[in-house]
């Protein structure tokens, strides 16, 4: 960007074509709260389609159509097979809007691709009487949108994305990325989908060591303990890979940190790409850390085909990663 945004850089229908989502389904692994009948696994039992423990039948309170007649035959006492209740999925997107996510240089913005991640994966995850709702995290204040069923819903949640004023720079507040993490993990009980967009930077936070948590791992490991989490990291190309083109003044648009950088001299921008990759493969390992799945995105690469990608792996993975401890029920 030569200038600081001052509008959205994609138009609505752009954020996700359906057409080519149809054939994605994102795996829901966590079994779920909910008041509603829906189409995935449930908490407690209930009418449902997956079985659960066998237990003794007690006349005149169970169906007989439910016996099961294995365990009868082992036992020599009648069995019934319960059933764990299908419930709707509620999910929840916290969408970072802080200054650092105003950046970007493959005609698109950090923040607008964020966007476009949540519409995807709000098409991706919706079925029968699933919900999805949002928040808006400023430095000033966390805007809420309340979750609501059907497409409708989902294209005013990004409608209200799309237009949300842009920070400017150097913008304060009470609010950054822990501080939003623990607002989503407080206000929002029931088990579900939880979305984190952010380019995961702290200002001031210029600690390389992966063995240092961030900020904000303590808080999103524990919403990690209930809710299945989804961490999308938005880069843009030109944090990564410094470009050759002579002395450029680096400014941090979340702190007074200035400095004039000659990207002419090769060792420096080795030594800036060096810190580059070691702040981001933090961030990454951090993720892990959290049990969180974790998808990066990039301004200049299509965000659709990279989180088709992430998707079709994550199906192959996502057990294992939200597996709980031994001995421990999900």
């Amino acid at each position: 960007m030569l200038a600081e945004p001052t509008g959205a850089t994609l138009p609505l229908y752009q954020l996700a074509p359906e057409a080519a989502l149809r054939r994605l389904e994102l795996a829901i692994v966590r079994r779920l709260e909910g008041y509603l009948q829906g189409d995935h696994l449930g908490l407690l039992p209930g009418p449902g389609t997956d079985a659960n423990d066998a237990r003794a039948y007690v006349i005149g309170q169970d169906d007989v159509r439910k016996m099961d007649w294995a365990v009868t035959a082992r036992t020599t006492v009648p069995h019934v097979r319960d059933t764990m209740a299908d419930r709707e999925l509620e999910v929840w997107a916290l969408l970072d809007v802080t200054p650092s996510m105003n950046w970007g240089t493959g005609g698109v913005t950090k923040r607008d691709l964020g966007i476009a991640a949540i519409a995807t994966i709000g098409f991706l995850s919706q079925r029968m009487g699933d919900r999805f709702g949002g928040l808006i995290m400023r430095p000033d204040r966390i805007k809420r949108s309340p979750a609501r069923s059907g497409r409708t819903a989902l294209y005013g949640l990004l409608r209200s994305m799309l237009t949300e004023p842009v920070v400017p720079d150097h913008a304060t507040g009470p609010f950054d990325l822990p501080q939003g993490i623990e607002q989503l993990n407080r206000t929002e009980r029931r088990r579900g989908l939880r979305v984190i967009v952010s380019d995961f930077l702290t200002p001031g936070d210029h600690e390389l060591d992966p063995d240092i948590p961030p900020p904000w791992e303590r808080p999103l490991r524990r919403m990690s303990v209930r809710n299945q989490v989804l961490a999308v990291e938005v880069v843009d190309r030109r944090e990564l890979e410094f470009p050759r083109v002579g002395e450029i003044l680096i400014r941090d648009p979340e702190t007074d940190f200035e400095r004039y950088v000659n990207t002419g001299d090769v060792k420096a921008r080795e030594r800036m790409n060096a810190a580059a990759a070691a702040q981001r493969e933090r961030i990454r390992l951090a993720l892990r850390r959290a049990g969180c799945g974790h998808i990066q995105l990039r301004t200049d690469r299509d965000w659709v085909q990279d989180i088709a990608r992430f998707v079709l792996a994550y199906r192959r993975v996502a057990s294992m990663l939200h597996a709980p401890p031994q001995g421990v029920s999900r």
